[in-house]
């Protein structure tokens, strides 16, 4: 099984919203804020490669949003999905599985692209699976008042129109040797793949630990529906990372892509800290 970190550019966000009630005195040293508050984000996404698979996990925010909508979250950078994939030999068409560790714009609008006339949608990845937590999917569906704004109807029902959408409930997996972790502090039903890599095991953390300054457990989003939850949830993810030398994968980190932990008398923190590279 080979990894490969995908690319797909910088955003913008709110950093207090980003690490909710730590004061930026705090925060702004992880992560500096420009003249408007807002921090650099990543968008990066994981690709596995097993036998005659190619999977891919998440795919960015897309580009068929209008210019409106791109303002309000800053795009900057050089990295694309299709320039990463070139990159490696591989083209969107060469995707098996698409798989959505949940269906938040940042995370799932690359899925879904204009079709040749913009009368319509297509998908991005003509020949793939696309996998989703079903409750999650249910979620997206009828969002809270919170998290509307974050799921577009046009990100998500072409895919279920497209006949390509995969619903897994709990205990069902998309693969044999990846194993599936689902969170509920973030939004309902959130989906981490837990992949195997050489010795040990590497743990998609999406958005339950978004960045390597998240790691301490009281650092949550703002935009966590169930910040509580999401607190146990980093709890337990930390102590297994830190019992079985696992290695978290940051999704939105600006520069840091994955790193191992370790305890210490302020809990646990990072250990080895890897940078942009790492499975390439």
């Amino acid at each position: 099984m080979h990894l490969h970190v995908i690319e797909t550019g910088h955003f913008k966000l709110d950093g207090g919203a980003m690490f909710g009630v730590v004061p930026k005195s705090i925060w702004n040293k992880l992560n500096p804020s420009d003249e408007n508050n807002m921090i650099s984000l990543a968008m990066r996404c994981l690709l596995i490669e097993d036998g005659n698979r190619l999977m891919l996990i998440d795919n960015g925010m897309g580009n068929k949003q209008n210019e409106k909508f791109f303002g309000f979250y800053y795009l900057h950078g050089n990295d694309s999905l299709d320039a990463s994939l070139q990159k490696l030999g591989y083209h969107r068409n060469d995707i098996t599985d698409m798989v959505l560790s949940h269906l938040h714009f940042d995370h799932c609008g690359g899925s879904i692209n204009w079709n040749a006339d913009r009368s319509g949608y297509e998908p991005a990845f003509p020949n793939a699976n696309y996998w989703v937590a079903r409750d999650h999917w249910n979620e997206a569906l009828a969002p809270n008042p919170r998290e509307k704004a974050s799921f577009l109807q046009e990100n998500i029902m072409p895919i279920q129109e497209s006949g390509q959408l995969k619903l897994l409930s709990t205990g069902e997996r998309f693969h044999d040797k990846i194993d599936l972790l689902f969170t509920k502090g973030h939004t309902e039903s959130m989906m981490h793949c837990v992949i195997p890599y050489k010795d040990t095991q590497v743990i998609y953390c999406a958005d339950v630990i978004p960045t390597l300054a998240h790691i301490p457990v009281p650092y949550v989003m703002g935009y966590d529906v169930r910040p509580l939850d999401t607190m146990k949830e980093k709890t337990d993810i930390l102590q297994m990372a830190a019992d079985h030398n696992y290695i978290l994968f940051f999704e939105h980190d600006p520069t840091n892509v994955a790193c191992t932990v370790q305890v210490t008398e302020k809990g646990i923190r990072p250990r080895d800290i890897i940078e942009s590279g790492f499975f390439n």
